[in-house]
């Protein structure tokens, strides 16, 4: 007799797809089988989690632009949601945890209408509008945050866990001050890469010629910008490797002094449970400005430093870079205030409420 499976539906970035990952490590740990339902964008990431099976089924946005595009959104989730029910009795799980973005809708709502527990979790400090719509019909939603703004008054238990993180970046060591080189590691996520890889070459190359010198720098960039930040960096005299995707993000989160980053819920996990001083510069449009929420729950305890975007444009950048510089202990305070967010065992307190709808011995 095969073991359970339990599917995991998650939207196409990795603010979404990497907690999922976490959480298939962890129930294959137990013995259990996992499936991943995502889009093509999700399926594009990589999955590397050995064990976990990937399914595309087809998704797009809940709010289209203009009629037209609402009403195409509409006709591919009815697609998706097809697709997904077929498959699903198919694959026949245990159960079904979804982790937001609109592709987890048409998977998850066909589980909950072929009556399979199903567990939601929110990344990020405001409840996304994917988990909104499901909630209703759920066994329970996990958070990520002490502190989850537009809940709303339903008798579905919210417990606080945290948010899953990788393996190897749970396994990243202790922050130590820089002795000659100084590491800065930028990434932008899946959004706004194009603002980072236009401001933040230029204004790393504006600090003083002594402090170029010390930097090595690491910058996820869109691959049509990789030559133009790359070039800026060589004129500058600032070591840099420029590259669309890193694969191995927890050795440069390990050799990483800095991180610059936006402040989408995994980045933030991942910095707390790397131990990582930060300065987070939120997407402006992200959905109900949950990035500046998120940025807020590290820069209120001194683990980060928040910067609006707009100051990219005013030397702001360059001049939190030139202070934490020549005054690194300030960085090694906020290493260890991130360190002290962590939420280590959240991908085993998950399945721990999952496996409970499972088996059910849930409360």
């Amino acid at each position: 007799m095969s073991a359970p499976l339990i599917v995991l539906a998650a939207g196409g970035t990795g603010g979404h797809v990497f907690p999922a990952e976490a959480l298939a490590g962890e129930l294959i740990a137990r013995g259990y089988r996992t499936a991943l339902i995502t889009d093509g964008r999700g399926k594009a990431l990589g999955v590397k989690q050995e064990g976990l099976d990937l399914h595309v089924v087809p998704s797009a946005a809940m709010l289209g632009k203009g009629f037209w595009g609402r009403a195409r959104g509409a006709i591919t989730l009815v697609r998706g949601f097809l697709a997904s029910r077929a498959l699903l009795k198919q694959l026949r799980p245990a159960a079904c945890v979804g982790f937001g973005g609109y592709p987890s809708v048409p998977p998850m709502l066909a589980a909950q209408r072929l009556g399979l527990p199903t567990v939601l979790h929110e990344q990020n400090s405001v409840l996304g509008r994917a988990n909104r719509l499901l909630l209703d019909r759920a066994r329970l939603l996990a958070t990520s945050f002490e502190r989850t703004l537009a809940l709303p008054s339903l008798r579905v238990p919210t417990p606080w866990i945290g948010n899953p993180v990788r393996a190897a970046i749970a396994a990243v060591p202790e922050f130590s001050l820089p002795t000659e080189r100084f590491h800065i590691l930028i990434t932008g996520g899946s959004q706004g890469a194009r603002v980072f890889g236009e401001t933040i070459p230029p204004a790393l190359a504006s600090l003083p010629q002594v402090l170029r010198d010390m930097l090595i720098v690491s910058h996820q960039v869109r691959a049509e910008d990789v030559h133009t930040a790359q070039e800026i960096y060589r004129e500058a005299g600032i070591k840099a490797d420029c590259a669309p995707f890193f694969g191995d993000m927890a050795k440069r989160l390990t050799l990483a002094h800095l991180v610059i980053a936006r402040a989408g819920a995994s980045t933030v996990a991942e910095l707390t449970a790397a131990g990582r001083p930060s300065i987070l510069i939120p997407l402006p449009n992200s959905a109900d400005d949950h990035q500046t929420v998120n940025a807020r729950a590290l820069s209120d305890h001194g683990a980060a430093w928040l910067l609006p975007q707009e100051a990219l444009a005013t030397g702001g950048l360059t001049r939190r870079v030139t202070e934490l510089l020549t005054n690194p202990a300030g960085l090694l305070e906020a290493a260890k205030a991130a360190r002290a967010l962590a939420k280590p065992d959240a991908a085993a307190r998950l399945a721990d409420l999952v496996l409970a709808q499972v088996s059910g011995d849930a409360p």
